[in-house]
């Protein structure tokens, strides 16, 4: 076997600092806020773009990837937000430092609307750019239909 490269192996017992958690969780309390606020062009800003999404679930039984352009980002979560103050949300998140630079973050989450409650198991992945954190992947069962990939 190939010896892994220095930077990997260096990488491998990466250790979160508290400050580091921090700055996974106020992110996270600044996407929410947009959310809430059904603020999508927001919560875009956050992303860095072409956008993994992941998901199962399709017709066929199959999981399914696809990457969204900022446009598609926009026009498919402006159809699923709601108005503004509509939605109030809970999560419970447990990030996952891969490295200093990226984080993978499992969310369990209840959303709740006038329509009532629902509960939700996601993922996302954050890479940091410039000192600052912006989500690449995202990963949640049941969306595979709307997958065009």
């Amino acid at each position: 076997m190939t010896e892994l490269p220095e930077a990997v192996a260096a990488s491998s017992g990466f250790q979160p600092s508290a400050e580091d958690i921090a700055s996974v969780e106020a992110w996270f309390a600044e996407y929410d806020a947009h959310a809430v606020n059904a603020d999508v062009e927001r919560m875009a800003d956050m992303a860095m773009f072409p956008l993994n999404v992941v998901s199962d679930s399709d017709e066929s039984g199959n999981g399914g990837a696809a990457q969204q352009t900022r446009q598609q980002f926009v026009e498919g979560m402006s159809q699923v937000m709601g108005d503004p103050g509509e939605l109030k949300m809970e999560s419970r998140r447990t990030p996952i430092f891969l490295t200093k630079q990226l984080v993978l973050v499992i969310s369990d989450a209840t959303f709740t609307t006038s329509a009532g409650g629902q509960q939700a198991r996601y993922a996302d992945l954050l890479v940091k750019r410039d000192g600052k954190w912006f989500f690449q992947t995202m990963v949640q069962g049941g969306w595979g239909d709307q997958l065009s990939g």
